[in-house]
């Protein structure tokens, strides 16, 4: 029997959120994201806006010259979250069998439920209308990968037919045995796995639909690519195996910071990331992990970005260790006179903490002891409650 799995995706979630909270706004070109002062950027943009050219991830300075009438509207995530819960339960009402990719996306696999496809999908779309306010749109098929690719091919069909700035509301079906033939068309890029340079590169080799990377024969792709070969043309002819996950573990742990100005002190680079590693290491402690690889990010002013990384003896959850790691990789590529746009560090490699028990402290021990009080402190009275003594001015 065939799967059968949906895609859900929440049509400009943000900005769909920030009507609710202003109906003023509907229709008109918005963005959500920071000030362009303080070179924020586009996290979310309405459909208006779109069709001027805003996109998301944009500068926002940019956003404004190619739209100067943009509305620049602050995000309030915590209603993003709260709608997001909402819609999610709903979702968990008609399947245990859940995996929320991110805040306004999710899989659903309903293999079980006797219900068409199509008139489950409609079901959905108007339960969230109804009960959340939200436009919605979704994709199935047997599989999680053509399952998304419907929805984004839906959405983008009905974003082309339609003149007026609205959600697209978009629901596609793409029934058993047909993956193939809908995914033919399709540009390569529309894959898992095939970014700006594969697609180039495919490009390269005459290869510019799913369709014309279908026809290539498996070896050859594999003989060019490897193991991703073999990936790539298993998916162009519609074939993906992948389980809906209920729960995912954490792959890695970050914080990073983009500064308001260019910064070329590198006291106070460094500086930023002692305050980074401390972040990223009290946030390994609160899940219980620890992480063998510690990661630098580092984005020039004219946005070049470059990202570093350093793999330990031993699995860590320890500020001051990931605090040295992280300034060994600064050190590494510091030009002197740079301006540096953002930082950021992160930890990979996770695994469950265990600490081991000794008649006697060990170094580590005694420092572990002093930074769980600290991130108590911290946790009932605010991250300024206690700091560190490097934080603070000589009088």
């Amino acid at each position: 029997m065939s799967r059968k799995i949906i895609h859900l995706d929440l049509d400009a979630f943000f900005c769909a959120v920030e009507e609710q909270r202003d109906p003023a706004l509907s229709g008109k070109p918005f963005a959500v994201g920071g000030r362009p002062e303080q070179r924020g950027v586009v996290s979310s943009c309405s459909y208006a806006a779109r069709q001027r050219g805003v996109r998301s991830a944009m500068p926002m300075g940019r956003a404004l010259r190619i739209c100067p009438e943009l509305i620049v509207v602050s995000g309030h995530y915590k209603l993003y979250s709260e709608a997001s819960h909402k819609v999610m339960d709903i979702l968990r009402q008609v399947t245990p069998l859940l995996e929320q990719v991110s805040i306004d996306e999710a899989f659903l696999d309903v293999s079980d439920l006797p219900e068409p496809l199509e008139a489950l999908c409609r079901r959905l779309q108007a339960e969230i209308h109804q009960k959340v306010g939200l436009p919605c749109s979704l994709g199935a098929a047997t599989n999680k990968l053509v399952a998304k690719i419907a929805t984004d091919a839906g959405k983008a069909a009905c974003l082309r037919a339609g003149g007026a700035p609205h959600p697209p509301n978009a629901i596609t079906v793409v029934p058993p045995g047909e993956e193939a033939a809908f995914l033919r068309p399709l540009p390569v890029q529309a894959l898992w796995g095939v970014g700006p340079k594969t697609a180039e590169r495919l490009q390269g080799l005459g290869i510019h639909t799913i369709g014309e990377l279908a026809d290539c024969p498996a070896e050859a792709m594999a003989a060019l690519f490897g193991k991703h070969g073999v990936g790539m043309s298993r998916y162009a002819r519609g074939i993906d195996e992948g389980a809906v996950v209920t729960e995912h573990e954490a792959k890695s742990i970050s914080q990073e910071t983009t500064f308001a100005r260019d910064v070329s002190d590198p006291e106070a680079l460094r500086k930023t990331l002692r305050q980074l590693a401390a972040q990223v290491g009290r946030s390994l402690r609160k899940a219980g992990l620890k992480g063998r690889t510690v990661r630098l990010k580092l984005r020039w002013h004219d946005f070049t970005t470059l990202t570093r990384q350093v793999t330990l003896a031993e699995p860590c959850d320890l500020d001051e260790e990931i605090t040295q790691a992280v300034l060994g990789l600064f050190e590494g590529v510091w030009k002197p006179g740079g301006l540096v746009r953002l930082l950021g560090v992160g930890v990979n490699g996770l695994t469950p903490a265990v600490h081991q028990l000794s008649l006697w402290d060990t170094p580590d021990q005694k420092e572990r002891r002093l930074l769980d009080a600290l991130d108590s402190l911290r946790s009932r009275f605010g991250e300024n409650a206690v700091q560190n003594g490097r934080k603070i001015k000589k009088r």
